[in-house]
């Protein structure tokens, strides 16, 4: 008995080791009453939290980088602006657009008539153009026309030069069957649609992002939790290893119980390195995400913030009704069945034969200096004087004014025999369309799936918290119990060390607990758009 009781003297590390994380339950539940010293921030697993190296990031820091650099982001990012591109090419073909022409001509053209007024009749030419055109959203097509042109010539007989001819013309073209109404602003009405799909999947992805990165960071937190575990487990191991050889000298244990303990630690060190590694992978795995890699020499990423323990049990049918009307992926895809049902409209109104209305409304002007004519006519030649018109303007002050009136109005028909080329692309539209109708409805019932999931995740949440609590001091108390069963000499350095395993287990259950029900409450919001979203309008 002195000897047993020399040797127990000599218990410093292992069993003291135990009974503080006995006692601390490895960092057990925060309602825990009058919590003995080993649970505050200097006991065992704080301090194995402690050891381990790497760059400690907020969960807050971690969203605003993933927002800025996810790739998945900036994919969506670059998406919208393509859509945006897309709608504002769409506008502008109902811009009213403005031409101008202006030119000048020479020819030399040789004649043999009597009254050509030259042998070769030379003509120069200064013309100009002006139109205005506009297309509306129904299809009708105006056009404001002006020309002026000035004319000199060699011709004996002219009797103005120079010589100034005007004309002007409003023009209007209103399709009745093809090309009117969704015929004439179906591709607008689907780069509308368009951007807004665009749009609401931006605004996802940003979410979906904020999501993921939330998930990965309480996963990482498990990790480095389960490292800092697995690390005190392996300490405990050694410590064990140690006063086993202790007492097996002093005679109280044979030599398997040292065979075991080596065995369990070496097993240790190995689940060390494992653990290890996994948090290096979370970690890289998580800076991928966040698009940064942890600032200086750090190798790793490391937690800041802890997750939450309670969560409010939601109710489930007020939460599906919430996520269909709210969700963005689902508004995405409304959308853009809604653009593919604006061109099926479209091609459904162009499949049809084409009938216009035409009209014009113009009138033309003349004007020119006069000049002396000597007439070919009579026996006698006789020089004529002809009248000043005015310049250019006056040309065009008759046009203005409709001195010289004209009109016109009429149809236009045309029919495409067979007809297969509209037909066809009406019906590849339509095909189109409801292809993209059923995979929104798949959309529905998969949204409707996982919210009722999260759901039960957060409403069982309690209940697995506690049975995690319930464990993790179930095993607390099975360590205490095998500690004085040790000391009796009633149970052996190894079982020792399997319930301090499972008091580790114990924890690690706990964790995933914490990390199962923030994974549910990120995607949760998500699923109902609850979360900062990007307000933009069409450009």
């Amino acid at each position: 008995m002195p000897i047993m009781s020399a040797s127990f003297r000599r218990l410093p590390s292992a069993l003291a080791l135990l009974a503080a994380c006995a006692a601390a339950g490895l960092a057990g539940p925060a309602s825990a009453a009058a919590p003995p010293a080993a649970a505050a921030p200097d006991s065992a697993l704080a301090q194995a939290l402690a050891r381990i190296e790497g760059e400690p990031l907020t969960l807050e820091q971690a969203l605003l980088a993933a927002v800025e650099g996810s790739t998945d982001a900036r994919l969506a990012r670059a998406e919208l602006d393509a859509a945006r591109g897309a709608l504002r090419r769409e506008r502008g073909g109902f811009d009213p657009e403005l031409s101008a022409v202006l030119g000048r001509n020479s020819s030399e053209q040789p004649t043999a008539s009597l009254f050509a007024g030259a042998s070769v009749l030379e003509t120069q030419q200064s013309l100009g153009s002006a139109s205005l055109s506009w297309r509306s959203r129904w299809g009708t097509e105006l056009t404001a026309a002006l020309d002026a042109v000035r004319s000199e010539s060699n011709n004996a007989y002219a009797s103005l030069r120079p010589q100034y001819d005007a004309s002007g013309r409003l023009g209007l073209r209103q399709p009745l069957l093809k090309g009117f109404g969704a015929g004439a602003d179906g591709a607008l009405v689907s780069a509308e649609r368009s951007y807004e799909s665009a749009l609401a999947a931006h605004d996802d992805a940003v979410l979906g992002v904020r999501a993921v990165v939330e998930t990965a960071y309480w996963q990482l937190h498990g990790a480095v939790r389960d490292l800092a575990v697995q690390q005190l487990l392996r300490d405990q191991a050694a410590s064990l290893l140690a006063e086993t050889r202790v007492r097996a000298d002093a005679g109280l244990i044979g030599p398997v119980q040292v065979a075991s303990a080596r065995v369990f630690l070496a097993e240790q060190e190995q689940a060390v390195l494992d653990r290890r590694e996994m948090l290096d992978q979370a970690s890289d795995d998580f800076a991928a995400l966040i698009g940064r890699r942890p600032a200086g020499a750090a190798r790793r990423y490391l937690t800041a913030d802890e997750p939450p323990h309670a969560f409010a049990a939601p109710d489930e049918a007020a939460t599906v009704a919430a996520a269909l009307s709210a969700n963005l992926q689902l508004r995405s895809a409304e959308k853009n069945v809604a653009a593919l049902q604006a061109l099926a409209d479209a091609a459904a109104g162009n499949a049809r034969p084409r009938l216009d209305l035409l009209g014009s409304l113009g009138g033309a002007g003349l004007a020119g200096s006069g000049r002396r004519i000597v007439s070919p006519f009579g026996a006698d030649p006789e020089t004529i004087q002809t009248a000043d018109i005015g310049g250019l303007g006056e040309s065009l002050d008759q046009v203005v004014r409709r001195t010289y009136p004209n009109w016109s109005v009429g149809l236009s028909f045309s029919l495409p025999l067979g007809g297969r080329a509209g037909g066809g692309e009406r019906d590849r539209i339509r095909a189109s369309t409801q292809h993209a109708g059923l995979l929104l409805e798949s959309a529905r019932r998969d949204l409707e799936r996982r919210v009722r999931a999260d759901c039960r995740e957060l409403a069982a949440n309690r209940d697995r918290l506690a049975l995690a609590d319930e464990g993790v001091a179930a095993s607390r108390e099975q360590v205490r119990i095998g500690l004085i069963e040790f000391r009796n000499g009633r149970t052996t350095a190894f079982e020792l060390v399997r319930l301090a395993a499972d008091l580790a287990a114990a924890q690690q259950r706990r964790s995933q607990a914490l990390v199962r029900a923030a994974r549910a409450a990120a995607d949760l919001r998500r699923l109902t758009a609850d979360g900062p979203l990007t307000k933009e309008s069409g450009q």
